[in-house]
């Protein structure tokens, strides 16, 4: 009975800890405050500061710290090691750059509260690491992490994580040996350095030569869940080795990441990660909310916060000017600093190795990691606050001309994928066509394959006469904003009535809006193709070609008189034509196939043909 008791006990942790999560998240994503301080504050409200349900936080994220080794696979899997190495001089020459003086000035900081020089280091070492696990859920929600500045960020986490290691082999040299020890405890380092390059070498080793014949032979034996373990045991094994090893273990989990991202099972492998990945980030960062001390808070506050946001602004006027002096431009310069300005989850384990080492007190080692768990807190309320605080700032047009007195048979308003395709059948013929568009990255990619794009919205008049809208015999509106397809649509129409209109529409209720627009000539942008589509499934499965064509045939007149009947009607006119698939027989009766003496031989008695 005790037994059962404590597993009950056991049991309604994991609940509360689920529920805290399911609660909190979407209540603080709805009013804008976003995921990580959703968890954060979830925490704090279940922690032993809060309702009491945990009462040793500590334990928890030691088991979260999982979801950072996950997240981290999962990047090093989008990290081909050309990818990698094009990154070289950001990842080592901005991140040395910034880790430099964001730790000089730091240390300043430090002193200046009036810590030894020691404790002023470790404590400016420790919240230059900044949180990656922070950093990265929020890139990966705005959707940064593939774009040239969401790749400066991840390089230069991926120096600091290399740096961990570096740190600890510092904070070793620097602790005071025990009497007559000196002589083992450099016989011990010498040996640590040893073990941690042993423990690399076997990584990549297994990496090279082990990993993707073992993932042939699972595959081959079609165990999905087989799969699954394995893909859980590389990330885990990687991580393991590196830990003892004495390195970091996101570290290793990255590289194993790099070592499968040329594999033929980087999707799958991605897949099976990636649940255990967002959970237990989640529990990450609930557990960073537990260890917010605020006792220790309360006792100090004064110089807690103080230091919270001494360190805040300093290193973030640091990666500000480090980011300006390597010609980044003001907007992604702040935004870099703000986003980074906090201390990580490598701080807790540098702090707890330099108490342990007796090279600060345990005291200010709990002053230091409530200084970095309050700037985890503060970060994602800071990004909210520079959002919300920022001016509209006009969008840069640098290497972007803007239409001015163009001239062309067609003009064609939107160079997305449809524009694109519409494009090639107008220049194969050799028609003169003037190309505007509104999204800057766009046209500077068109400009590398041969295209010239202007840059120009199709909602102005104005734009419209300096493009050419006036003499074209034609104007193909194929943007993909709905709103504004149809205001275009209407401003064309009336004032450039010599050209034929075209437009794109994208479903049945948009096209009836465009033809009352007075275009004409819309094209619904998946209709064609989910044409050719039934077409081609009709003849895999046996049809012939003249009648599955038939059938098609009679899908469009259905399909042009339904529209007909709904442009005055509404878009619930003419549901008879459609085809349901609750009828019983087909609307179109197949063609009685011609008799086969081979296929009556080989036909089975008893199954109707």
């Amino acid at each position: 009975m005790a037994a059962e008791a404590a597993g009950g006990s056991e049991l309604v942790k994991v609940v509360v800890l689920l529920a805290a999560g399911v609660v909190a998240v979407p209540i603080f994503k709805r009013i804008g405050l976003g995921s990580v301080l959703g968890y954060l504050a979830a925490g704090l409200a279940i922690g032993p500061f809060g309702l009491g349900f945990f009462a040793d936080p500590q334990a928890i994220l030691h088991v979260a710290e999982l979801g950072v080794v996950m997240f981290l696979f999962i990047i090093g899997l989008e990290m081909r090691p050309s990818h990698l190495w094009s990154l070289r001089r950001e990842i080592f020459g901005l991140g040395t750059a910034q880790i430099a003086l964001c730790s000089a000035a730091m240390t300043g900081v430090g002193l200046l509260f009036g810590f030894p020089p020691v404790v002023a280091f470790i404590g400016a070492m420790g919240f230059v690491l900044t949180s990656t696990a922070i950093v990265m859920r929020i890139l990966g929600e705005r959707g940064d992490l593939a774009l040239p500045r969401g790749q400066r960020i991840v390089s230069i986490l991926l120096f600091e994580d290399l740096l961990i290691v570096p740190l600890l082999a510092l904070v070793a040299l620097m602790a005071p040996p025990e009497p007559g020890a000196a002589a083992a405890a450099a016989h011990s380092r010498w040996a640590d350095v040893g073990i941690a390059m042993a423990s690399l070498a076997a990584l990549l080793a297994a990496g090279i030569w082990l990993l993707n014949p073992m993932f042939r032979v699972l595959a081959a034996a079609k165990a999905r869940e087989v799969m699954t373990a394995a893909a859980l045991l590389v990330v885990l094994g990687a991580a393991l080795l590196m830990q003892v090893g004495g390195l970091s273990m996101a570290m290793g989990a990255f590289l194993a990441g790099v070592l499968l991202s040329e594999s033929s099972f980087r999707h799958q492998l991605e897949a099976d990660v990636e649940p255990f990945r967002g959970i237990l980030l989640g529990l990450f960062f609930l557990s960073v909310g537990m260890s917010l001390n605020l006792t220790v808070v309360a006792a100090n506050w004064p110089l807690i916060v103080g230091g919270v946001f001494a360190l805040m602004l300093v290193k973030a006027l640091c990666i500000y000017i480090v980011a300006r002096l390597l010609k980044s431009c003001h907007t992604e310069a702040l935004d870099r600093a703000v986003l980074m300005a906090q201390g990580g989850e490598f701080a807790f384990v540098l702090f707890s190795a330099a108490v342990n080492a007796r090279l600060i007190q345990a005291e200010i080692g709990a002053n230091l990691t409530a200084i970095v768990v309050l700037s985890m807190v503060l970060t994602p309320v800071a990004i909210i606050v520079l959002r919300r605080l920022s001016p509209k700032t006009a969008l840069s047009l640098e290497g972007v001309d803007e239409p001015n007195g163009l001239s062309g048979s067609v003009l064609l308003i939107g160079f997305g994928r449809f524009g694109q395709v519409v494009s090639q059948s107008l220049l194969a013929r050799g028609v003169e066509v003037a190309i505007i568009d509104t999204d800057v990255e766009m046209i500077e990619s068109a400009r590398s394959f041969g295209f010239k794009v202007y840059y120009g919205d199709g909602t102005r008049l104005d734009v419209l006469h300096a493009s050419g809208a006036a003499t074209a015999q034609l104007i193909a509106i194929c943007i993909d904003d709905r709103a504004a397809a149809t205001s275009t649509a209407q401003l064309i129409r009336h004032e450039f009535p010599q050209a034929r209109v075209l437009a794109r529409s994208f479903d049945r209720e948009h096209a009836l809006e465009l033809v009352h627009a007075g275009v004409d000539l819309q094209v619904r942008e998946t209709f064609e193709s989910a044409m050719r589509f039934g077409e081609a499934a009709l003849i895999e499965l046996g049809v012939s070609a003249d009648d599955a064509a038939e059938v098609v045939a009679d899908i469009r007149r259905r399909d042009a008189e339904r529209f007909e009947l709904e442009l005055v009607d509404g878009v619930r006119a003419g549901v008879s034509l459609l085809y349901g698939n609750m009828q019983q027989t087909p609307l179109i009766a197949p063609k009685p196939r011609q008799h086969d003496p081979a296929e009556a031989e080989e036909h089975v008695p008893g199954i109707s043909a």
